[in-house]
């Protein structure tokens, strides 16, 4: 079956016609200059059919006829990209315009649309832990559960980071293990606020695995405090305004033990476009080669027979008007 790699479009026809329009006035001009002296201009009328066909033939190739299917390999350097979210309280604070949460999530949309050949998954953790979407081509439905973030997906409690972690791990394992294995990254953004207590079993089993960590510290050294949702501040324990601040040291902890890196996102420093590259550089750590069909242009064909007539047309001449 004939398929084309380009469609037939107006430009292509507009094309055609324009030159047809030019060479058939060339031609009835020729035939008016040659009338007067007695001849005819009738021997250009080969040339017109030799030139409209080669015309048409080259217009042929650039659409491209494909006929028949070829067995060709293509290599792939996909990864699995886990990101997770800290969707705390803290993460309402208002350092980071409009609050740490609102700005990770328009990062995070960006990031999903620059790596559309990867698969990335959604973990988001506060006190507990969750998967709000599993590892994903779809970039749709990824972008979908992003902008449904908020901190009361999951009850008020103290930050802890091996949750979110251990569900990584959990995923990772349960792989298929014929699988060709997969440069996997994770991408932990939070404010660092972690009130576990015991994290290490965790980060030796991480950095055991082979899984690259990147954190991603959101908020000021500054802080800010808390609003509340119909007005006025949280107060801690001792009646005054609670101020969450960045806590740069449980992230760096992460990704040093991992092999990763730590970045910052606020007003003064954004570091986002680094951690874009970071995970650009994973791309080739781990090869799949597969066979897909695809169609055979057969361009050649046409251009290369075009190609003969133009170079035809170039050596045979003819002589309309005899003195």
């Amino acid at each position: 079956m004939l398929n084309w790699a380009y469609p037939v479009a107006w430009p292509e026809l507009l094309a055609l016609s324009f030159f047809f329009v030019l060479y058939v006035g060339f031609a009835l001009r020729t035939r008016r200059l040659a009338a007067p002296l007695g001849q005819r201009g009738w021997r250009l009328g080969w040339k017109l059919a030799l030139r409209l066909l080669y015309f048409g033939l080259l217009g042929v190739a650039l659409l491209g006829p494909a006929y028949g299917v070829t067995q060709r390999p293509v290599r792939t350097t996909g990864k699995d990209v886990w990101l997770l979210v800290d969707v705390s309280r803290s993460m309402d604070a208002p350092d980071v315009a409009p609050t740490r949460l609102q700005k990770a999530k328009a990062e995070l949309a960006t990031l999903i649309n620059r790596f559309q050949a990867d698969r990335i998954g959604l973990i988001v953790f506060g006190a507990d832990a969750y998967v709000q979407c599993p590892l994903t081509y779809d970039q749709g439905a990824l972008q979908l559960f992003l902008s449904t973030l908020q901190t009361s997906l999951l009850p008020p409690g103290a930050t802890d980071f091996a949750p979110p972690l251990e569900i990584a791990l959990d995923r990772l394992a349960k792989l298929p293990p014929t699988a060709t294995p997969r440069a996997t990254a994770l991408v932990v953004v939070s404010d660092g606020e972690d009130f576990g207590e015991n994290l290490e079993p965790t980060l030796r089993i991480l950095a055991r695995s082979g899984v690259r960590l990147f954190a991603l510290g959101v908020g000021t050294l500054e802080g800010s405090r808390l609003p509340k949702p119909r007005g006025g501040y949280l107060r801690d324990a001792r009646g005054r305004d609670a101020v969450t601040r960045l806590t740069p040291a449980p992230l760096q902890r992460l990704a040093e033990q991992t092999g990763g890196q730590y970045f910052e996102l606020s007003e003064r420093r954004d570091e986002f476009a680094l951690l874009v590259n970071a995970l650009n550089r994973l791309e080739g750590q781990t090869e799949q080669v597969r066979s897909v069909s695809v169609a055979d242009n057969r361009y050649r064909y046409p251009l290369a027979l075009a190609l003969a007539l133009l170079v035809f047309d170039i050596i045979v001449t003819v002589r309309v008007i005899k003195p």
